[in-house]
Parts: structure tokens; C-alpha cells; sequence
């Protein structure tokens, strides 16, 4: 066999004639030439082996019982549009090769064959099939690199992200990308699923925060009727639901030592038990996990299994937050503004020279989701020009990464430098919670993510610092 002919081994030409000495001729024919080959002699068997399993190039007759040639053309050209079907007909019947030709047919053979001509016909057909993939691989890789251009920004911060990207989507790597909140971790999660051989497959996102523990293993895996008390029904979990495609495990570091300890056997078997069921179930996914926090430094920390750690960081997708990407703020806040415009039917043009530098200078806690937020709430009160006046207060009296807090007068004579520090300090506490809750929606557990501390402690703070939320009152 030559070596062209060995790279063309996965290649299925697919042969379809109600004659099985037909179909055993050009089996015979194709596989010499170092392609793989299946056959049908009826037009209904010919359909489900399409649906079961789509093949490069097929050789079909035009004259069948049953569901004839043109028939099946037409089924598997509408599952397909790229598939090249070359009809088979007699001498007698060109017209009804013509008729094929205008409904999409890539060619036809007349019988008696010439077996150079069928390898010709085959090769050509195959070669356009190859072209027309690489085409759609290479557009498919075009448009999710402008995707992610359109959605991050024009920064080489985010060029280096859409290179990674680019570089990890076509393996099955597991990713591990790492960002603050509202910086964009979803968006690269969704590109790598785009770009890579799964994009036909599903894409799962699971909120691992959002889930006790105790549900966690069924909201993974899924349960069998009857395994607990309201299971009135089998359940899918979300490995089996992400089949296929991908499952992005959503603020992993949130998930308990129990729980990961499950993740890890799962990942390591590719196997799973639903709640309730003895019959394991082989699992097809590719597996993403998203963390506001250094992974790695979460595991050494104790508080993250490293087995686990090193089973997920394949590779590591660093997204630096919007304050490090000065360059995409206005065009971020543009686009937004666009969009907004749409949305409320207005025509805002753009900013002021004093409103844009105050975006561009803001430190951004929350991020791209944040700048969004605030742009919208400024198309609405503008009219022309988004000035200072439309943007909130903490955007236009905020500059850089840091605020000074007001200052107390200092009684020399009683205080110490330390008890003026520490007096001080639970100002500037006070104030971060405090912006913190507010950008939340007053959700704690959001904004203890959001400050890189644990529930625990912003409550505690809460109380100590004696912060009033809605509702609640420390006078």
C-alpha cells in the first residue's frame, strides 16, 4: 500500500445499488485502493446507516425499489449538505443522471463501470470533501477568534488568550481557567468548546457554588427511580446530559473535600454510578473548571485536593481583570453603549473626554460585568453624550485601584500610631464591604467571592463593623 493510500484508511465510502454484486464490486474496488467501505442494497436500510453514521462519499443507485436514489439524495444531502454523492445509472437513464446533478449530486458513473474512472471519480470526490472540511475548520477557528475579540476587547492581553485558546481547543486537554469575578471565564469556556471537536456536542455550565453538598452528587450523576424519597423518575446527571460535548464545573474551589473526592474517581474511571444504580455508565465529556482564585495556591493551602488539582490543570488560562486591560475599556464601554442603544430604541453617540477617562480610570472590581452594568444605567439617563453626570458616583470620584478614606481629626495626645492604623483600617474595611454588597445585589456569599474571603468571615465583619444590610438595622 502506498503511503497516500494508508492516510485514506479512515476514509468510508458508503455503496448503495439494489444489485449486491454491485455493491461487492465496488466494495472490492474502493478497499484496494485503500479505502473503507459499507454497503446497503435497499434505500431505507441506506438511511439509518447515514443517520447512524455519516460517511465521506457515497455511491448510490439511481434505480431502486422502494425509496429510489433520488430519494435517499435528497435525505442525505438535507443531513449533510457537504456529503459528495456520486449516482450510479445505466446508459439509458442520463436523464436521470442530470435530474440527480441539479439536486446536488457531485457526479455520475455509467454502468458498465471502468474501475479507473470509479477511483477517479472517488478520489476527486474525496479530495473536495477534505477541502471543504479544512475550509469550515479554518472559518470555524476565524470566527471564534473574532468572537472573543468582539466580546474581551482589541488588547494583546486578550490576543494571547484567543492564541491559547486556539492552541488548546482541537486536544481534549482539561482546562483550568482562572479569572475574577465577571472577567470573562465563561466566554473562554464557551470559545474552547466552539473550536474544538465536541462543538456538535453540547456545552454544559454547572455553578458547583449553587449546590449543597449533599445534592451534589445527584445533580453530577444523575439518580434511578425509586433511589430516595420523590424520585419518581430516572434522572440524567450533568455528565451524562454534557455527552458528547463539554462541562464546565463553574467556581470549582467552592466544592467540599467530600465532594472533590467523588469529581476525582469519576474523572480518573471515566465511569459513574447514578444515585441508586449498580450498572456504571462510561462518560464522553471534555472537562473545563473555572475559579476566581490560584488554583494552585488553593491546593497547597489545604484547601483543594492536589490529585485533583493536578488532575484539572492540564493547562492553566490566566484572565487578567479589566484594571490590568486598560486598552479594552473603551471599546468595551462602546459596544455596550451600542447594544444598549438597541435595546432601549435610543441614540446615545458617545462619551465625554472626562467620562471616558474616569471608566478607563475606575478600578473595576467586578469587572466586564460591572462596566456593563454602569453603561447601561448611563444610556438611560443620557440623552447625547454620556457625560460624568451619568456614571455613579464611585466611577467619577475613584481613580486608580484605591480610595483615601476621610480621615478623622487626630487627638495626638490620647492615640498611639497603632490605634490609629488600627482606627483607620476598619474604615477602609467598612467602605470595601460595603461597595461589595451593594455591587452584589446585598447577596453575602457574592460578595465574599467577590473579596477572596469565605462566608464566614464577611459575616463576621458584618457584625463587627456593625454594617447595616436592607432590612437589618445595628443602631
Amino acid at each position: 500500500m502506498k503511503k497516500n493510500e494508508i492516510k485514506e484508511n479512515s476514509t468510508r465510502i458508503f455503496i448503495v445499488d439494489d444489485e449486491e454484486f454491485i455493491c461487492e464490486i465496488l466494495s472490492r474496488l474502493v478497499e484496494k485502493e485503500g479505502f473503507r467501505s459499507n454497503a446497503a442494497c435497499d434505500g431505507n436500510v441506506a438511511m439509518k446507516m447515514i443517520h447512524d453514521n455519516m460517511p465521506d462519499v457515497m455511491l448510490l443507485d439511481i434505480k431502486m425499489p422502494g425509496m429510489d436514489g433520488l430519494q435517499v439524495l435528497k435525505a442525505a444531502k438535507k443531513a449533510d449538505p457537504d456529503l459528495p454523492v456520486i449516482m450510479i445509472t445505466a446508459h439509458a437513464d442520463i436523464n436521470g443522471a442530470v435530474e440527480a446533478m441539479r439536486a446536488g449530486a457531485h457526479d455520475y458513473l455509467a454502468k458498465p463501470f471502468d474501475h479507473n474512472e470509479v477511483i477517479r471519480v472517488v478520489r476527486r470526490a474525496v479530495a473536495e470533501r477534505n477541502l471543504k472540511k479544512k475550509i469550515k475548520n479554518l472559518s470555524k477557528q476565524l470566527e471564534d477568534h473574532i468572537s472573543l475579540r468582539k466580546t474581551m476587547g482589541p488588547s494583546d492581553i486578550v490576543g494571547s488568550i484567543i492564541s491559547q485558546v486556539n492552541r488548546v481547543s482541537k486536544s481534549d486537554f482539561t482546562v483550568v481557567i482562572q479569572g475574577e469575578t465577571g472577567s470573562g471565564k465563561e466566554l473562554v469556556a464557551r470559545s474552547i468548546h466552539r473550536a474544538s471537536h465536541r462543538s456538535a456536542g453540547p456545552f454544559i455550565p454547572i455553578d458547583c457554588a449553587a449546590i449543597p453538598d449533599t445534592l451534589l452528587e445527584n445533580e453530577f450523576f444523575g439518580h434511578e427511580k425509586g433511589a430516595f424519597t420523590g424520585a419518581t423518575n430516572q434522572k440524567a446527571g450533568k455528565f451524562e446530559q454534557a455527552k458528547g460535548g463539554t462541562l464546565l464545573l463553574d467556581e470549582i474551589t467552592n466544592m467540599t473535600m467530600n465532594s472533590q473526592a467523588k469529581l476525582l474517581r469519576v474523572i480518573q474511571e471515566k465511569k459513574l454510578y447514578r444515585v441508586g444504580g449498580t450498572k456504571p455508565l462510561n462518560i464522553d465529556v471534555r472537562l473545563l473548571a473555572a475559579c476566581n482564585q490560584d488554583l494552585k495556591d488553593v491546593s497547597a493551602r489545604g484547601k483543594f485536593r492536589d490529585d485533583l488539582f493536578y488532575r484539572l490543570s492540564e493547562l492553566v488560562i490566566l484572565i487578567p481583570p479589566l484594571r490590568q486591560r486598560k486598552d479594552d475599556i473603551p471599546y468595551l464601554a462602546k459596544r455596550f453603549l451600542d447594544i444598549t442603544n438597541i435595546e432601549l430604541n435610543k441614540n446615545v453617540k458617545n462619551f465625554s473626554e472626562t467620562a471616558l477617562q474616569s471608566l478607563i480610570d475606575f478600578s473595576w472590581p467586578g469587572n466586564v460585568r460591572q462596566l456593563r452594568s454602569i453603561i447601561r444605567r448611563a444610556v438611560l439617563l443620557a440623552d447625547d453624550i454620556i457625560t460624568d453626570v451619568h456614571l455613579d458616583k464611585e466611577i467619577t470620584s475613584t481613580s486608580g485601584t484605591c480610595f483615601i478614606p476621610k480621615i478623622k481629626p487626630m487627638p495626638w495626645e490620647d492615640n498611639s500610631f497603632k490605634e490609629i492604623i488600627k482606627d483607620h483600617t476598619r474604615v477602609v474595611e467598612r467602605e470595601v464591604i460595603n461597595r461589595a454588597i451593594k455591587f452584589s445585589g446585598g447577596n453575602k456569599a457574592k460578595a465574599a467571592r467577590l473579596l477572596k474571603i469565605d462566608y464566614k468571615t464577611i459575616h463576621k465583619k458584618i457584625k463587627k463593623l456593625k454594617i447595616p444590610l436592607e432590612g437589618e438595622s445595628y443602631e
